[in-house]
């Protein structure tokens, strides 16, 4: 390794996923050197995908199995306890809801550091593009302020000083400099298709982050919608939002694992690139520009001689020569030629133009410019890129996680519910301690008042053919009980009340209750009979 790429040192993580195993399809072991356009390297990036496929499937298989263990071994409701499973279901849905928001936390994050990347990227390729094009456009202004405007100059020149050899033989001389910048100009590389080059693949590459940006952005909100409902449907035991949300979070599920393919492919790529990008860029201008240019941008040593150094000092001594005739020219032959001094001006300035020119030249060919962009794209592809792609996997990991949790939960919660309702349809509309009965009761003022069992016009009287006795008698042994309670000193206590008479429920209520006050009220009802009939 050159002392050189001490400027550029690839992260630890890049080597860690440089070493992952590159299996094509037929499941045989290729190069790991990054080779995009090599069929077995693009298989051994299409395998990590199908990695990812197998991952989801045997996700799906799993929650297949638990559906239907939950479905197929269901316990008897009377033996089953609703308690343990409301807190299984409760505990689910916030883990689940704790994974979703740190997934989306970690998926912003990584969004936001990738696109941080790939915006250094593309920053960095437009401004090597705008100096390569600086090159280029210097080059050819330059030459063709040689070939055209010097060239006429010179031959107007020519024909003044036609009476003068020496003047004729400078002129000459003149012409032979300026070839011989042109010919030190188009030994300069041809920089026209590596600045198109470089501005295609930064158009496109700006083009595919922003969809790709957005659509990781729709992903996690989408992602925090559809928990923040499943969370909704639970605490409104609403089945058909949970069935609803199940749906999508089998959606999600998959979308899950298939941007974890996408991102693991990616980063495995980058990572490949990363670990020794030189050898890549040196074989894409391989028959553009020299590999000794490539080499000299990439490291920029200072060891390193620059390959322009020879053609730009030639071109800068062709130009003091050029100026040192031509004020030699002013200096002697304007006084015998004064229409010759318009020309040998022009002249004048087309050299100063060319030596402008020629200084700018020279700063934009130096390699500090293009390496700090060389660097500035490698940091961001390899160091804030990668990275980010990495958060993005584990924000696929931990999303896939928590939607399989919910997944788990939304069944039990939707058979609680299911069982809820259902034990709450089997009580008797006609029950007078059934709350639903009384609150129908309540609401429809015009439904028939449904006697209490305690009463002594009750329907199981009649049913029995009992006649209730008189308001008076029935009343007796209540108005003594709370005379005697008030004579005694004690405020009227309806707890110790007897229940005959009275019109609440007892406290509590059970079909063994039901029967023995039903018993009680028939021998009361008899006593009170024969003692009417005494």
């Amino acid at each position: 390794m050159s002392l050189a790429r001490v400027d550029y040192i690839a992260p630890w993580w890049t080597y860690w996923l440089h070493n992952f195993p590159h299996i094509n399809l037929r499941f045989q072991a290729i190069d790991k050197s990054f080779q995009p356009g090599d069929e077995n390297y693009q298989q051994s990036l299409i395998f990590l995908g199908v990695v990812a496929a197998a991952g989801l499937g045997l996700n799906l298989l799993c929650l297949a199995i638990y559906l239907s263990c939950l479905c197929c071994c269901r316990k008897d409701e009377e033996e089953e306890s609703k308690k343990p499973n409301s807190c299984c279901v409760t505990w689910s849905a916030v883990a689940a809801g704790l994974m979703t928001c740190i997934a989306v936390g970690v998926g912003f994050y990584g969004n936001s550091e990738t696109n941080d990347g790939v915006y250094q990227l593309t920053y960095s390729l437009y401004n090597a593009n705008h100096t390569v094009g600086g090159v280029d456009s210097l080059v050819t202004g330059t030459m063709g302020s040689m070939k055209t405007g010097l060239h006429q100059h010179l031959a107007r020149l020519d024909e003044i000083f036609a009476t003068r050899g020496d003047y004729v033989q400078t002129l000459q001389f003149m012409q032979q400099m300026a070839d011989n910048v042109i010919k030190q100009l188009l030994g300069l590389p041809d920089w026209e298709e590596a600045k198109v080059d470089l501005a295609s693949v930064a158009d496109q590459t700006a083009s595919i982050e922003y969809y790709r940006w957005l659509t990781y952005l729709l992903i996690l909100i989408l992602d925090l919608i559809i928990c923040l409902l499943a969370c909704l449907g639970l605490a409104k035991q609403s089945r058909w939002l949970l069935t609803t949300m199940m749906v999508f979070g089998v959606l999600m599920l998959i979308l899950s694992w298939a941007s974890l393919g996408a991102d693991l492919a990616t980063a495995v790529g980058t990572s490949d690139f990363c670990v020794s990008p030189d050898k890549y860029i040196m074989s894409q201008t391989k028959g553009i520009i020299g590999s000794d240019i490539v080499h000299y941008y990439i490291y920029c040593n200072q060891t390193l001689s620059n390959p322009f150094q020879q053609p730009l000092t030639i071109f800068q001594r062709s130009l003091t020569t050029m100026q040192i005739q031509i004020q030699g020219l002013l200096q002697f032959a304007v006084p015998l030629f004064p229409t010759a001094e318009r020309d040998l001006l022009g002249i004048q300035h087309l050299l100063n133009s060319s030596e402008a020119s020629l200084h700018q030249l020279t700063a934009l060919l130096d390699c500090r410019g293009l390496n700090k962009d060389y660097l500035d794209a490698m940091v961001g592809v390899c160091y804030d890129g990668v990275e980010g792609v990495l958060y993005l996997c584990l924000f696929s990991i931990l999303a896939a996680c928590a939607f399989t949790v919910m997944l788990c939960a939304i069944p039990r919660a939707w058979r609680q519910i299911a069982c809820r309702e259902r034990d709450y349809d089997d009580i008797d509309e006609e029950d007078p301690f059934n709350p639903r009965a009384r609150r129908i009761g309540s609401q429809n003022p015009n439904h028939t008042n449904m006697h209490s069992f305690c009463s002594y016009s009750s329907s199981m009287g009649s049913q029995n053919s009992l006649h209730p006795p008189a308001p008076t008698i029935s009343n007796a042994p209540m108005s003594e009980y709370m005379n005697q309670t008030a004579l005694f000193g004690g405020n009227p206590r309806y707890e110790n009340v007897p229940l005959i008479g009275r019109g609440s429920p007892p406290p509590s209520y059970s079909p063994t209750m039901r029967a023995t006050y039903l018993s009680m009220t028939e021998e009361q009802s008899r006593h009170f009979g024969n003692d009417f009939q005494a």
